[in-house]
């Protein structure tokens, strides 16, 4: 049985976790421990940097020992401590990074620095034991990208924003309408009300032949309305949110439509190729359910991580570490510092549009 602890301080939640796989290789999480910062950051609308930072160091020692203590396990149980290394906040990466170097040297175990976009892409192998390849879809606040997965890392980026990433037109979206701290949730929560045909939002690069992403258009058509209406009433503002979750999810079928197309043609095998979707943006169930009918359309079938699993957390952090321990992927010193920017994909060259942000990650 190979036992790993993970450790996740990317950006406002502190996490730590025990993921195994046992000698009839199912994988389980022992412990899951995740402490939001949403409290401290919600009087600004969006995470600020140097106060995560401050509460990751106040707060990972305990989460830590809790996530032992839910696993039944002490360190000399742990085979190895993984750490998310980048992308994310630097302050926070280092915290997290610098704890599991401590504890690796102390307690004499391996040190895996990991990829948060890593643990997203190998959270569904954890959670369905699904076989490689696959194709990824990752939607967050800070990365909007169709991933080629053809084996742990053997990462093809197919796809990418050209400016804004969805999580970040969502919560733009919101502090527009000055909705509540954080912006996603509370989007989808207002759209169940509102009429998601009174707007014609644009749909961005629907129909054409690239497969890239983009939303500033839509995050400008959105501002253009809402100040059009001002003073917004409740069901302008459920209106807007509807609207505009509308077009967002029918731009993201029009654009990944066409690399399940890509996808089918290079693995024509499987009768069922997978498309996995990770990320915090995951959680949205209308988006869910969008990309549920596209894959029925496609002889796709749609695998998504449970609601618990699509943030940020240390699970994915921890079983990324243990694929790696268990293929005996030589220990990288060069990987070990934190990092801001660290793209899934290194060999394919950034895109630059209006923004650099979503585009180059």
């Amino acid at each position: 049985m190979t036992r790993v602890l993970g450790i996740e301080t990317s950006c406002d939640e502190t996490a730590a976790a025990v993921v195994v796989r046992a000698d009839d290789g199912a994988p389980a999480i022992l412990s899951n421990v995740v402490l939001s910062q949403i409290e401290a950051h919600a009087a600004f609308g969006g995470v600020v940097p140097e106060i995560a930072a401050r509460a990751h160091v106040e707060a990972l020692d305990g989460v830590i020992e809790a996530a032992l203590a839910e696993a039944g396990l002490a360190l000399d149980d742990i085979d190895g401590i993984a750490a998310t290394a980048g992308p994310g906040l630097i302050g926070g990466l280092i915290v997290g990074l610098t704890t599991a170097k401590a504890i690796a040297a102390a307690a004499d175990k391996p040190l895996l620095p990991i990829n948060h976009l890593e643990g997203h892409a190998l959270t569904a192998r954890l959670t369905d034991r699904l076989d490689f390849p696959y194709l990824l879809l990752l939607v967050s606040g800070g990365h909007t990208q169709l991933v080629h997965v053809a084996g742990l890392g053997r990462y093809e980026r197919w796809a990418s924003t050209i400016d804004d990433a969805l999580g970040e037109a969502f919560d733009k979206t919101a502090k527009l309408l000055s909705l509540p701290y954080p912006g996603g949730p509370n989007v989808e929560k207002a759209a169940l009300a509102g009429n998601p045909k009174r707007f014609t939002f644009p749909r961005p690069l629907k129909g054409e032949a690239r497969p890239d992403f983009s939303f500033s258009g839509l995050k400008t058509a959105v501002r253009r309305a809402a100040t059009e209406l001002a003073p917004l009433s409740e069901s302008d503002i459920a209106d807007i949110c509807a609207s505009f979750q509308l077009a967002v999810t029918e731009t993201l079928a029009d654009r990944v439509a066409l690399s399940l197309k890509r996808f089918r043609k290079a693995h024509p095998k499987p009768k069922r190729p997978a498309l996995v979707v990770a990320g915090g943006v995951a959680a949205n169930a209308a988006i869910r359910t969008a990309l549920e009918a596209l894959c029925e359309r496609e002889g796709f079938r749609l695998v998504a991580p449970p609601l618990n699993l699509c943030g940020d957390n240390a699970a994915m952090i921890a079983w990324a570490g243990l694929e790696r321990l268990e293929a005996g992927l030589p220990e990288d010193d060069a990987l070990a510092f934190a990092r801001p920017r660290w793209p899934l994909d290194t060999a394919s060259e950034p895109l630059f549009g209006a923004g650099k942000r979503g585009a180059k990650a």
